[in-house]
């Protein structure tokens, strides 16, 4: 049986990623120091006589008994919420945190992947964003802990690649949604669904002309699972292209919770991209994967996941309880 490293277990994708290669018949081995991850995400996986948890800050040596086939590396806050809250920690987690798993990759002969982010490419100066561009971050603004992180992420991995012949992948995520994404984590559409839900008015930042592309997490998933099993070293978009503006966004959501709330206006925070749109060829040329699952189909789906929450985990707040290191949120 196949041993695979998921870190960020409990967050939003680190949990459905336990439960694919659950499904893939491997032995999953979940690690996540609940900063930002929530045990509530893989309850339903404990009795799984194939499924272990540590809980761990991978900032710190992590060490794993046994042979390991794979290491995922998705502890990581990746909501502005968490970042702009906890600076410090998302860096130590990108820099640190990689620097300890590729050490682990290395004792364990484990091939090796990263969750890094079109964050790497910032405000972009290029649209749709290929995975040549070098990308417009601005290193020193406060959204720079997270861009940066993971473009470091990014340079030691392929370093441990070349250096140390390490079997490496690096997945570069878009947007995506789902059900186990968290309401109040700061992002655009956990945000607009729940200040529908709570009756509240939906809140643009900018004058909602900037643009996303939301992938399904189902999809998601599966683009990570081909990269991982491909023999493909250099980063990978993994994102749904359908690009749509946040102003049509928000007449999406309030078309699909049947509610009549007003649009509300706010400033733009500094360095938000206003464009985001990947560009999957080398996803559908390397991999054989495009998004299948559309918009319309995937909110219906989250919807439903979000309407079904017991009433006060509408007014939760993000669940930092130390500053120690993070769980995956992407």
């Amino acid at each position: 049986m196949k041993r695979v490293l998921i870190t960020g277990a409990a967050g939003f994708l680190g949990s459905h990623l336990c439960e694919r290669f659950l499904r893939e018949g491997m032995y999953v081995i979940g690690m996540d120091n609940l900063i930002t991850g929530d045990m509530r995400n893989i309850e339903h996986l404990m009795p799984n006589p194939n499924f272990e948890f540590y809980h761990h800050d991978v900032t710190k040596f992590v060490h794993v008994p046994g042979e390991l086939d794979y290491i995922m590396h998705f502890a990581s806050p990746a909501s502005p919420i968490d970042y702009l809250k906890i600076p410090i920690q998302t860096l130590k987690v990108g820099a640190m945190g990689t620097h300890n798993l590729l050490g682990l990759a290395r004792v364990k002969k484990a091939r090796f992947i990263i969750a890094s982010t079109s964050e790497v490419y910032g405000d972009p100066l290029v649209h749709p964003q290929t995975e040549d561009y070098w990308g417009h971050v601005n290193p020193i603004g406060p959204r720079g802990c997270y861009d940066e992180a993971k473009r470091y992420q990014e340079a030691i991995t392929m370093a441990y690649h070349r250096y140390h012949n390490l079997e490496t992948r690096i997945v570069r995520i878009f947007n995506t949604y789902g059900p186990r994404m968290r309401l109040n984590d700061g992002r655009v559409l956990p945000a607009f669904i729940g200040q529908a839900l709570r009756g509240e008015d939906i809140t643009i930042f900018g004058d909602g002309s900037q643009t996303r592309a939301f992938c399904y997490v189902d999809d998601l998933v599966e683009g990570i699972y081909r990269l991982l099993m491909s023999d493909y070293s250099l980063p990978v978009n993994i994102g749904n292209p359908a690009e749509i503006t946040i102003k049509e966004f928000a007449e999406e959501i309030i078309s699909l919770t049947g509610t009549d709330q007003k649009v509300v206006y706010k400033p733009l925070p500094q360095d938000d991209p206003k464009q985001r749109q990947p560009d999957i060829t080398k996803a559908k040329e390397i991999l054989g994967w495009e998004p299948k699952v559309k918009r319309e189909e995937g909110l219906r789906i989250t919807y439903d996941y979000f309407r079904s929450l017991p009433q006060e985990r509408l007014y939760e707040e993000s669940n930092h309880r130390g500053f120690e290191g993070f769980s995956q949120g992407k």
